[in-house]
């Protein structure tokens, strides 16, 4: 049994078999493909609006190319603390954008705070000697498996329309986030404020693949010599298309996304019933983090059962689940949980 992360997945068979299918015979290169074009405007029928849509293989890659058409070398992007951007990006959003500096900022669970936000947007405007504000990066869904609301995005892209700044969404876990709000692609981005997303499709079970997509199409040109420039526009740019085009079809991104939550929630019930085990009320999406006693977690991991602790206070784990998490997994790792709690 495995808990540690979505990423610790293979890829749905239906996008096992398109890329095979995307593999017979020849077609144009560097992204000029119908199975790229087809995306292109998969992505615009989906977010219902006109974008410029980029595919590179990597969540790090979407990251970090995004946030280059967002910040200059003197330039600063908010993040929080916790933030995938600035705790595992390895430095990415500062070395392609030539120098620019993330500045992580408080929050709880993940989300930042909007009157620090605020604040960080209008620190040393104009001072020569600081690193100038001109973006604001939030996570949807975020490291702690919450989810910003709607109402929280959009007073987020207030204070950055206030302050001349752009906002980028790292939606890894976009998916994830989208069913659980009920809420359509286009509410939760561009109608919210978002100026660039990063698509993720990698946790949700594609192979390699993620799309920039460019809500403010003024950076695209930009965006294009970028992505050249970092070596991620790739040759064979149809085994990338042929991954998104089969993700969206048929609502299986959705479908996958809900069973990675549903057992997540199934996984967050279960253990909450367990007398000694602290669950934190709630769960959003499909990461949950419960406090263990340091011997069960002992126990856990001396049977081979997978997931990350000691990361965070102590006691505490992270479990996350993913699209292809059985139902018959959750329900073991519940009720040997139970038994070593039980003895």
């Amino acid at each position: 049994m495995n808990f540690a992360s979505d990423n610790t997945s293979g890829a749905s068979p239906e996008i096992m078999d398109a890329m095979v299918r995307a593999n017979e015979g020849q077609c144009m290169s560097y992204g000029a493909d119908a199975y790229t074009a087809r995306v292109r405007d998969q992505i615009c029928d989906v977010f219902e609006t006109d974008a410029d849509v980029y595919l590179v293989a990597t969540g790090t890659a979407a990251n970090a190319l995004s946030l280059s058409v967002l910040m200059n070398s003197y330039g600063a992007t908010l993040c929080h603390w916790e933030s995938h951007v600035y705790e595992d990006e390895c430095g990415a959003p500062e070395f392609f954008s030539g120098g620019g500096k993330l500045i992580p900022i408080e929050g709880k669970n993940g989300k930042m705070y909007t009157e620090i936000v605020s604040h960080y947007a209008q620190r040393g405007v104009g001072d020569v000697h600081m690193s100038q504000p001109q973006a604001v990066s939030v996570t949807q869904e975020t490291e702690t498996g919450s989810i910003y609301s709607i109402t929280e995005l959009e007073a987020i892209s207030q204070i950055c329309k206030a302050n001349h700044l752009k906002l980028h969404m790292d939606g890894a876990r976009f998916a994830n986030a989208l069913v659980s709000l009920d809420c359509s692609p286009a509410e939760m981005t561009w109608k919210a404020g978002v100026d660039v997303l990063s698509f993720g499709a990698s946790k949700n079970g594609a192979i390699a693949c993620e799309a920039v997509v460019l809500f403010d199409k003024s950076m695209s040109k930009e965006f294009e010599f970028r992505r050249k420039r970092a070596g991620h526009l790739f040759s064979k740019m149809r085994l990338l298309a042929s991954q998104m085009e089969t993700y969206l079809e048929d609502d299986l991104w959705l479908k996958n996304a809900r069973h990675a939550n549903q057992m997540a929630k199934r996984l967050h019930d279960g253990l909450s019933k367990i007398e000694g085990i602290e669950v934190p009320t709630g769960i959003d999406a499909n990461i949950l983090f419960p406090k263990f006693p340091a011997e069960l977690t002992e126990d856990l991991n001396s049977q081979g059962i997978e997931f990350y602790s000691d990361r965070w206070e102590e006691g505490v784990v992270r479990l996350v689940t993913a699209f292809d998490t059985p139902e018959n997994h959750v329900d073991r790792f519940i009720a040997v949980v139970q038994k070593h709690m039980d003895t």
